[in-house]
């Protein structure tokens, strides 16, 4: 078969043998005789066409060639078995040129579908294009040039001639359910085929699909497009389009007359986003969707939570006058508040079929692109909820610029999630407003690519462009991405081009950097008269009828206007959260703590089950060790219970409470360091097993999912899918701790942050390794100092404290804590689940701790009533009386281990070893009372990091305070020196460090100045 076949996918005749079959006959006639070989070769390599012309045959005889109905009638009369006279066959060169020329037109139509789109008119100010490869196509001479006819979309180039225009071709393809032009079973002029290949692929709308791997796919789209007037609108949907446009372009006049010196990052020259966004959730409702979480960056976010959201304009006009502030009924601010185009809103509203939808437009920071995850991951939760397994009911969308979509690496991070068992949504609607610059920085400047949208090519989405201009086009494709996504649950893009018709905002000068492209601008009317004039021209409504409706919008924008600016006046209280949150605590209500203990008999049947396969399961044997081990610990022995066993239990527990548990992170589900094995792998046939799910046939679900290798865009993920829902244990794994600061975004515009400006919290669990173990310096430092950096708790007061420590958690943003058990590990992750308060939670996780045979617990810690402990006294059972103790040593994490075991090998009974569990909020009371109990002991900070890094900044001016009204007394450092690098490269210059920190924290006569070491001292100490 030769290659144009294999291309076209034309299909064999060989297939069917059957001696009724007349080509059948022919074909073995001809393999018979070597004298036709040549005609033979022809003809097999064209079975497919002339078995399709047989098929034609039988339907419509006056659909084929003359010279094949004589072929067709005479052996087709009466089954035979005798091979056909070749006398009585076309001619050999003419069934030559029959094949070629429809091989020839196939490849014709296919370079309409998919290079069509160079040739369309996307440019509303016609000076750009959308491609910025276009000026690179060839062309035939002066006159196509000049029609703009590229050589690839021009029917000379194969091999047809201006004769060839009125010549009839027969287009039925012979791949079974081809849509479009090819599978509409006509016969079409040439100059017909032009002209509807055109229409389809060359006017204002152009679309990339022949990338997609799916043929069904690819044939919905031909389908869509290859057909006479493809979209038409009858006079209500005119009116619907036209209404919707009016408010979109009023809307931003109506603002620059009230507020032309503010900033508002207004749609102005993109305003047919809006009507397209809601034809888009019309036809997406109609076809099933019931909620939709809506992220976008701040150009054109006033006009969507306006016009789409249906946020009360008086409510936002407030904010024009009085800034975005926000109290509680009882009128207590709710955070700093941000900036009006950055805020989200949530509406349950009806479409124009009256059916309802709730939407959701997500809060959002001026990174742009950083809340497209965020999306993905609060519709993920919400299918999970809603019971949405097809994913049809819940949908997200996510508008771009076209700068920032082709150049933010978590597009892609984001996209590359969208097929991934453990993060796909079934889809995401991507809308590019397109404005044709970023800032100051023109196309070429700011990609590569042909297109802004040719990242989203990797996941084989559909890509569909459009002109801003035509409105009515841009309600059609947007209509039609709705319908693909809900037909095949996969992410489609539309790239609405427009333009920017002020600069980057409204105060900004854009003719300094673009004087040509904004002189255009400046003379080129906006689309609402575009379209309103043409409608006028087309009769299709009367002008009178266009400036009622323009008139009935700005009585509405004015009305808003005056309520807004009544002195008694006043937005109505905020509603903290979402409805899933009802009953949760804010900051201005106490919370409480219940009890994170659990009963002995649950634990160990927990223990059991985790610890149990399936039978014929088989379980790498290694694996059959521990979990014998895991069973004996929590069953048998009641002691010796290590982390990961301690973790399976906290999960189980929560589970069997009704508690969704999810967890996530690259290789979660081994866990980095071999200790998890929440997914057990059978070492015959890999099928899986996860113990935690098979507890109780009335628990919740556990789900552990191993992401791609992103921090980015899957730290986000799990961050939207915390905030939907507090009812659920939300924890994402870092692979190391260091790695963590590849979503710095993430960590500083909304965990740290987000429920300050936006009054949106969570109780996300980020869980970060951390350990100084001689690994080097990208594996050693989950960077525990930045997290303290950006904890809002004032270091020079003590705030309320009561026994709990409840108030405190809520005064702050997020917790930060170090644990150094494994029962203190299972109360802290219980208890991030058994309060009425969310708060964000950095867990600093330990690397060789998961195994030290020092770092163990006793079952009797899980089910007594003492929880989380802030701070762990000293355990040493001969420490002497606590008036003798000499020095305090205050730690967290792993680095009491090595003090424990330096302390026992120098036989020291009075220093006494308190660790700091939380961190922040810091247990000023805990600490004050060790003081009081130890008050002839110096105290000192010991940790493994560098001076500037680790707890010390942030533990320093706060133990200052806690002693400051008791003894006065002040903590001396203990640890590496001040460094840009974590950690050593050198194993053997670890080693000496440490051995380092062990002497002076133990030092009879160590003073605070002699912290710093020489480089010299630590070599010589090495080479000994």
């Amino acid at each position: 078969m030769g290659s144009y076949q294999k291309l076209l996918g034309l299909s064999r005749l060989s297939s069917i043998p059957n001696v009724a079959n007349p080509f059948y006959t022919l074909q073995k006639s001809l393999q018979q005789n070597r004298r036709n070989r040549i005609l033979a070769g022809s003809i097999r390599q064209s079975s497919s066409y002339v078995e399709e012309m047989r098929r034609a045959w039988e339907r419509d005889p006056s659909s084929v060639h003359d010279s094949w109905v004589s072929y067709f009638e005479k052996y087709s009369s009466i089954p035979t078995t005798h091979a056909p006279s070749l006398s009585s066959l076309p001619n050999s060169d003419e069934l030559q040129k029959i094949a070629s020329d429809h091989i020839k037109m196939l490849l014709f139509i296919r370079s309409y579908q998919v290079r069509g789109h160079y040739m369309c008119k996307f440019d509303p100010l016609g000076i750009n294009d959308a491609n910025l490869h276009v000026d690179k196509f060839s062309y035939r001479g002066s006159q196509e040039q000049a029609d703009s006819v590229p050589k690839f979309l021009d029917y000379r180039t194969y091999g047809f001639t201006e004769a060839d225009l009125e010549r009839e071709f027969y287009l039925n393809a012979s791949v079974s359910g081809r849509g479009g032009l090819i599978g509409s079973k006509e016969k079409k002029k040439l100059k017909e085929i032009i002209q509807i290949m055109k229409e389809a692929y060359c006017g204002t709308v152009g679309v990339e699909f022949t990338h997609i791997a799916d043929l069904e796919q690819q044939n919905w789209i031909r389908s869509k497009f290859e057909k006479p007037k493809k979209f038409e609108f009858d006079e209500q949907a005119t009116l619907r389009v036209l209404d919707r446009l009016i408010y979109s372009v009023q809307f931003e006049s109506f603002l620059a007359t009230k507020y032309n010196t503010t900033k508002r990052f207004g749609l102005e020259g993109v305003d047919s986003l809006i009507p397209g966004m809601k034809a888009m959730i019309d036809t997406a409702v109609e076809l099933g969707v019931e909620s939709i979480d809506i992220g976008m960056p701040h150009r054109g976010r006033l006009n969507v939570l306006a016009n789409v959201m249906r946020k009360p304009l008086e409510e936002m006009l407030y904010e024009f006058m009085e800034g975005t502030i926000t109290a509680d009924a009882e009128g207590h601010l709710l955070g700093s508040g941000d900036v009006k185009y950055h805020l989200g809103f949530t509406m349950d509203r009806p479409t124009h079929s009256n059916r309802n939808v709730h939407i959701s437009l997500c809060a959002n920071p001026s990174h742009l692109e950083a809340v497209n995850p965020i999306v993905e991951g609060k519709t993920r939760a919400k299918q999970h909820y809603s019971g949405d397994t097809e994913r049809k009911r819940c949908m997200s969308v996510v508008l771009h610029g076209d700068a920032a979509f082709a150049g933010q690496g978590v597009v892609y991070e984001t996209l590359e999630l969208s097929d991934i068992k453990g993060y796909t949504t079934g889809g995401t609607i991507h809308i590019i407003a397109n404005n044709q610059i970023g800032f100051t920085t023109d196309p070429r400047f700011s990609r590569s690519s042909p297109y802004c949208t040719d990242v989203a090519k990797s996941v084989g989405a559909p890509i569909f462009h459009v002109n801003g201009d035509d409105p009515e086009a841009v309600c059609w494709v947007m209509s039609l991405a709705a319908e693909f996504r809900q037909t095949f649950r996969k992410d489609v893009v539309v790239d609405i081009v427009g333009y920017r018709r002020h600069g980057h905002n409204e105060i900004d000068e854009p003719m300094f950097t673009q004087p040509l492209m904004y002189k255009i601008i400046k003379k080129h009317p906006d689309v609402l008269k575009i379209y309103s004039d043409k409608l006028v021209a087309e009769g299709r409504v009367t002008r009178e009828k266009v400036e009622e409706m323009k008139a009935a919008a700005n009585t509405v924008f004015n009305e808003a206007f005056e309520k807004a600016k009544d002195p008694n006046y006043r937005p109505p209280p905020s509603a903290w959260f979402g409805t899933q949150w009802k009953g949760y605590k804010t900051k201005f209500q106490l919370g409480k703590n219940d009890e994170t203990a659990v009963p002995k008999d649950t634990l160990q049947s927990i223990g059991e089950k985790i610890s149990a396969v399936p039978q014929g399961f088989n379980i790498h044997r290694k694996l059959e060790k521990m979990m014998r081990d895991k069973r004996k610990a929590v069953c048998d022995q009641e002691k010796g219970i290590d982390w990961g066993t301690a973790e399976a239990l906290a999960f189980g527990s929560l589970l069997l409470e009704g508690t969704h548990v999810r967890l996530s992170g690259q290789d979660v589900e081994r866990g980095t360091f071999s200790h998890r094995h929440a997914v057990l792998h059978d070492q015959k046939n890999e099928t899986k097993y996860i113990p935690l799910n098979n507890l109780s046939p009335n628990q919740a679900m556990f789900a552990v999912f191993n992401s791609n290798l992103s921090e980015y865009a899957v730290l986000g993920f799990e961050l939207g899918y915390a905030m939907e829902n507090p009812n659920s244990l939300v924890c994402w794994e870092a692979q190391f701790g260091d790695f963590a600061n590849t979503a710095q975004v993430i960590i500083d515009q909304f965990i740290s942050s987000g429920e300050q400006k936006w009054l949106k919290g969570s109780g996300l669990v980020m869980l970060l390794p951390h350990g100084f173990e001689g690994q080097g310096p990208e594996h050693s430092s989950a960077r525990l100092e930045r997290y303290l950096q950006m904890c809002d708790d004032d270091p020079d007061y003590i705030p309320e404290m009561e026994d709990t420590g409840v108030r405190q958690i809520q005064d702050v943003n997020m917790q930060v804590v170090n644990p150094s058990t494994p029962a203190n590990y299972f109360h802290l992750l219980r208890r991030q689940i058994r309060r009425d308060f969310r708060k964000p939670l950095i867990c600093i996780s330990p690397k060789s701790l998961l195994r030290h045979p020092q770092c163990q617990s006793d079952l009797l810690d899980f089910y007594d009533n003492k929880g989380f402990q802030r701070v762990l006294p000293d355990s040493l059972e001969d420490i002497v009386p606590d008036k003798e103790v000499q020095r305090l040593i205050l730690c967290s994490g792993r680095v009491y281990y090595d003090l424990a075991a330096e302390r026992d090998k120098r036989n020291v009974k009075d220093v006494a070893i308190v660790r700091i569990e939380q961190i922040c909020p810091f247990p000023y009371d805990r600490v004050g009372q060790m003081s009081i109990r130890y008050p002839n002991a110096e105290i000192f900070w010991v940790q493994e990091e560098p001076f500037n890094q680790g707890a010390w900044g942030y533990v320093q001016p706060r133990i200052a305070t806690a002693l400051r009204d008791l003894n006065g007394k002040e903590a001396f450092y203990v640890g590496r020196n001040a460094a840009a690098s974590p950690a050593t490269g050198s194993p053997a210059i670890h080693q000496a460090e440490l051995d380092r920190i062990l002497e002076d924290a133990f030092a009879p006569n160590y003073k605070h100045e002699q912290w710093q070491w020489r480089l010299s001292d630590l070599l010589s100490k090495t080479k000994k």
